[in-house]
């Protein structure tokens, strides 16, 4: 590197940033679930509050217009915090079953975590899923080769989860940061890109591989250029309306960012 490393840490999401392209694991439950209370949620609605705590996410899909006329056209009534329970209860145990088959590494990802770590950044993570769920991923990712320094769920801790910044604090305290500004939170979704830059981070968004855009990488890969621009445009505008200081496709496009974070920080820039 032409300058002397500042950065310490980057904080990595895990559902459609480094495992899950297309983040399909929280989403397809969350459909399945809800169809089972005969209230049919479409994969575009599922995605609308991903990034949230999964208690969250299912409040918040069952109070956008769409899903609560359906609901109200079942029930007779709208969706109260006992029904949020009550569905929460059954997605559990399907997403601790069922995270692990869609949670494969996203192509080039691993090769990125480790040659980040070959310069000396620690490895840090948060999530959106509680901590029974990561107890079923963490050895699931290990096995593939992805095992972060430090990992945070979604209901670790007495503050709360995303869009708050508690869970990438938590990865600053637990891994030793001397600055937050030498850390880099990287995520798919709006709650999650607020949460670092709220928790005083630089940020940087991912595209293709995430919950926006929404497509296996087999499909994504399947797309022309043109085709693709299509898909990366309003999810890469997403990420950059919610404070993104940088969009990329996927992780294996990261390795450069930090680069350019790098030349900021040696050049007196703070996120």
């Amino acid at each position: 590197m032409p300058h002397e490393q500042v950065l310490e840490a980057v904080i990595f999401d895990w559902a459609g940033t480094v495992v899950d392209f297309g983040s399909f694991a929280p989403t397809q439950v969350l459909l399945d679930v809800f169809a089972a209370q005969g209230v049919a949620v479409s994969m575009a609605e599922a995605r609308v509050p991903m990034g949230l705590a999964k208690w969250d996410h299912i409040q918040a899909l069952g109070r956008l217009p769409s899903v609560a006329a359906r609901w109200r056209a079942r029930f007779g009534r709208d969706m109260d915090a006992a029904d949020v329970d009550a569905l929460y209860d059954k997605f559990m145990p399907l997403q601790v079953a069922r995270v692990a088959t869609y949670s494969a590494p996203i192509p080039g990802a691993i090769d990125t975590v480790n040659a980040l770590r070959a310069r000396g950044l620690k490895i840090g993570s948060c999530s959106g899923y509680p901590r029974v769920v990561m107890d079923a991923l963490l050895p699931h990712a290990a096995a593939l080769g992805y095992a972060p320094d430090y990992t945070v769920a979604a209901d670790d801790l007495p503050a709360g989860g995303r869009p708050g910044p508690w869970m990438a604090l938590a990865n600053v305290l637990a891994l030793a940061i001397g600055d937050v500004r030498h850390c880099v939170k990287v995520d798919d979704t709006e709650p999650g890109i607020a949460e670092g830059l709220r928790a005083g981070m630089w940020t940087v968004g991912l595209s293709a591989s995430g919950n926006a855009v929404g497509l296996s990488a087999e499909d994504w890969q399947a797309l022309d250029p043109a085709q693709q621009a299509a898909r990366r445009a309003p999810a890469e505008a997403m990420l950059r309306a919610a404070g993104a200081h940088y969009v990329i496709d996927t992780l294996a496009d990261l390795p450069a960012v930090l680069d350019a974070i790098e030349a900021r920080l040696a050049a007196g820039e703070r996120p």
